[in-house]
């Protein structure tokens, strides 16, 4: 990190955004993980979004379709017009472990695709053969960031 805390300019462009107050940027010391992890999400920022794509879908009650895909920036907030209408809790808090995975590749400057657990999840409904209504695959990945509009169906 260069510089002291009070003058990073990632720190303070990400506190201003999300209203930290002098008291709360008095807990950011030097050397803070969460500092650099600002400055280098902040960097991927521009390269990078975070892909999620059905790869598998059957009997869904949201209606995901395989080849659907969800489009999150590198900090893993929904991007709604690059997603489908409908956002699926039983699906969606399965996303959790491979984003936070990738966050902290790209905060260490890692290939943000080469982690080896968890490239697919799955919703947490197990199908209607096994006691469920439905059941659905997702693929997450990086991909260069996704600026052109997409259509909604």
């Amino acid at each position: 990190m260069r510089g002291s805390v009070e003058d990073n300019k990632a720190l303070k462009r990400f506190g201003d955004r999300v209203g930290y107050t002098a008291a709360d940027f008095k807990h950011f010391e030097p050397g803070d993980p969460r500092v650099r992890q600002m400055e280098r999400l902040g960097r991927a920022a521009a390269r990078f979004s975070i892909q999620v794509e059905v790869v598998k879908a059957r009997n869904c009650n949201s209606g995901y379709r395989e080849g659907e895909t969800f489009i999150l920036d590198v900090d893993g907030n929904f991007i709604p017009k690059f997603c489908p209408p409908r956002l699926c809790v039983y699906a969606i808090s399965q996303l959790t472990v491979p984003v936070a995975l990738i966050n902290e590749r790209l905060s260490e400057d890692l290939d943000p695709n080469q982690f080896h657990f968890m490239h697919q999840v799955r919703c947490l409904d197990v199908g209607v053969a096994c006691g469920g209504y439905g059941e659905v695959r997702f693929e997450v990945k990086v991909v260069p960031r996704v600026k052109e509009s997409k259509p909604r169906p």
